[in-house]
């Protein structure tokens, strides 16, 4: 699309109804408008999200336009326009709603004066058609890693897990080096046919991927060389590291935040572990109570951000009885845990000194918060892509996996809740090369957005020079 030099490029960012994924691309939209003074952007979504945002500051500001959506025409509670809103089991239903989008999103798109640059998250599968039709310059954006990514859309276009020889432990087809385990399979795969919802809806989006312009990834070239590599191979177009991308920061003047800075405040210096699984997963009861166990049995101190048991409805509450006997009551009169129920301003916490280790579901958002602060991890992945990232930040020698999944049959012990912990927070030599990888990884990726010559500073500027000469 040959324009003018008059024109002023109008990038449309459209996230995927998620609220992991949403910050991302407003912390993208920002450093658009670093990069390119002047520049319009267009934040595309539904009403209630829409609604929920804060905005960052830009000149000019961040324009919003809202789709219609009716998650009650597919079957789905009114009002659910988030994964967040939903339990596992509706998910697919959710993505295949999410399709409904399309009528309006190209009604949008066609009465935009050009240039346009589509900048859309992946499981919106028809974007790229939408965006060809129209002439548009079209991007997928990625907020996850390049590996994790990569082995999550080839387990979903192979079903290695499903093939007559497939033992316990196999290879994926395209990327034979790379071995999983059946548990490092989410269990919507594990059901997975070939003739599914799921693998169709996935499918779909793979081969949307094949279609698109680029893809922008929220990795880093020197961390990621070799997932970003398998994503080129992939999708047979030009990946573009820009990462770290992070949701912008934000002030809270909230009480309970304040109580829980001023309880890590008395902690002696990278003496806490932060315990949280996201906003949208949890483990089982059975393993929630062998967490607690292993967690008193450590003796260390931990802030454990809580939510009910997988399966329950997280509006409900938290009730004392997911938890030992006496556990909260024996932890409070010690001074050695903090129990928060809901939300907790995890950035902050990861920020804070004494923090000293983070226990997380590894989805990456909070593997990169986690990082970018030098805190190591002890992963339990829980689904998606997850299970694909621990594998890579425990190659990266900065997580020490202590268990994995949330089904009935993936058992965890108290005993190996307190070892693991003991191993990365203790005076160990495993403990000093996992700090002191942390460490390094977050010079890395600070490094990357450090003034015009940063990898990932290059990486964005070299691809808005590529949409402005097409």
């Amino acid at each position: 699309m040959a324009t003018e030099e008059t024109e002023s490029l109008h990038v449309v960012l459209f996230p995927f109804l998620a609220r992991g994924h949403i910050p991302a691309f407003l912390r993208l939209a920002a450093l658009l408008h670093e990069l390119r003074p002047g520049i319009t952007v267009t934040l595309v979504s539904t009403p209630r999200l829409l609604a929920s945002l804060t905005l960052p500051a830009t000149t000019p500001p961040i324009r919003l336009h809202a789709l219609p959506f009716a998650p009650a025409d597919h079957g789905l509670p009114p009002g659910a326009e988030s994964l967040a809103d939903l339990h596992v089991h509706q998910f697919i239903a959710f993505f295949q709603a999410s399709e409904s989008l399309r009528p309006a999103f190209e009604a949008f798109v066609s009465d935009l004066r050009s240039p346009v640059c589509i900048i859309a998250d992946a499981f919106f599968a028809w974007r790229a058609d939408v965006a060809r039709a129209r002439g548009a310059f079209h991007a997928v954006f990625l907020p996850g890693g390049a590996f994790g990514n990569a082995v999550f859309f080839s387990v979903w276009e192979h079903l290695p897990h499903t093939l007559p020889a497939a033992a316990d432990e196999f290879p994926l087809p395209d990327f034979p080096a790379v071995v999983l385990h059946r548990t490092q399979i989410p269990r919507y795969m594990l059901a997975a046919t070939g003739a599914d919802p799921w693998t169709a809806f996935f499918r779909r989006v793979i081969s949307s991927c094949r279609k698109t312009d680029a893809v922008l990834v929220n990795t880093v070239q020197e961390l990621e060389s070799s997932g970003l590599d398998m994503l080129k191979r992939s999708f047979g177009v030009q990946p573009w590291p820009i990462g770290p991308i992070l949701a912008l920061p934000t002030s809270s003047d909230s009480q309970d935040d304040a109580s829980i800075i001023r309880w890590l405040d008395a902690c002696p210096p990278r003496s806490v572990l932060y315990i949280s699984f996201g906003s949208q997963n949890s483990i089982n009861a059975g393993q929630m109570t062998q967490l607690a166990l292993g967690l008193e049995a450590s003796g260390r101190p931990f802030l454990w951000v809580l939510r009910p048991p997988v399966g329950l409805d997280a509006t409900d509450g938290f009730k004392p009885e997911w938890l030992p006997a006496g556990f909260e009551e024996r932890t409070a009169k010690a001074n050695r845990g903090l129990l928060v129920r809901g939300w907790a301003p995890q950035v902050r916490i990861l920020a804070h000194p004494s923090t000293g280790a983070f226990l997380s579901h590894c989805g990456w958002n909070s593997i990169l918060e986690s990082l970018c602060h030098g805190v190591p991890l002890i992963g339990w992945p829980l689904g998606a892509e997850q299970f694909f990232n621990a594998m890579l930040v425990a190659e990266w020698g900065v997580c020490v996996e202590v268990a994995r999944g949330n089904l009935e049959s993936s058992a965890v012990a108290s005993g190996a809740v307190a070892e693991t912990v003991g191993t990365v927070m203790g005076e160990t030599a495993k403990g000093d090369r996992v700090r002191r990888n942390a460490a390094a990884i977050a010079r890395a990726l600070a490094a990357a957005w450090e003034g015009p010559r940063g990898s990932s500073a290059a990486s964005l500027e070299g691809f808005l020079r590529c949409v402005e000469m097409s």
